[in-house]
């Protein structure tokens, strides 16, 4: 244990969330110490409890309780497609925002060999493994758009090709809404090599 004293533990526990500096997690010590002690008992049961029992599904590897996730364990699911995301949080916000019916795989980063993240991290083969049962007829890459997630939707897309499994990748380019003039470069190239008929 840390000869700091217990408010400075806290605080420097507290950093350890994203987005997190000094400032804002002494305040957010300050709140539960001054206003909010039983919230602050109650979020160090829940994360005590949620640090004990979550885990990945054995299926898709996103965050569960569960052995099987709730998505993969549904069978009103579309078996026949796979959407292969980065992280648990794109499983998240695809769900909040479309209509997807299908499966996920996640990746649980990018292939980045600098940071030491080849395949095998990534559960590659595990991947290839699900696409060798037969069942998937389409991979969905929605990998994110930096060097190291196109890399990581080529390298699937070949793994993909040599099984003869169909791949699609999700649309990139201008914001809906969004006003060409304040669209960065990337981007609109991006969105003007990729055009379509209309």
């Amino acid at each position: 244990m840390s000869d700091a004293p217990l408010l400075q533990q806290l605080i420097e526990a507290l950093r350890c969330l994203p987005g997190v500096g000094p400032k804002s997690a002494t305040r957010m010590a300050f709140h539960i110490l001054e206003r909010d002690r039983e919230g602050g008992r109650h979020l160090a049961g829940v994360l005590s409890l949620a640090v004990e029992r979550i885990g990945n599904c054995s299926r898709c590897r996103t965050l569960t309780e569960l052995e099987v996730c709730r998505l993969c364990a549904n069978p009103q699911r579309d078996q026949g497609t796979l959407c292969v995301v980065e992280n648990p949080t794109d499983v998240v916000a695809l769900e909040q925002a479309t209509s997807y019916d299908g499966l996920y795989f996640v990746l649980g980063g990018r292939l980045s060999p600098l940071d030491g993240i080849g395949p095998g991290e990534l559960g590659m083969n595990e991947l290839r493994e699900r696409l060798l049962e037969g069942e998937v007829k389409e991979v969905i890459l929605a990998t994110t758009t930096t060097v190291e997630g196109e890399a990581t939707a080529h390298y699937i897309a070949q793994m993909a090709g040599t099984l003869d499994c169909p791949v699609t990748r999700i649309a990139h380019g201008v914001p809906l809404g969004g006003e060409l003039e304040y669209v960065d470069s990337g981007t609109l190239a991006h969105a003007f090599a990729g055009r379509q008929r209309v």
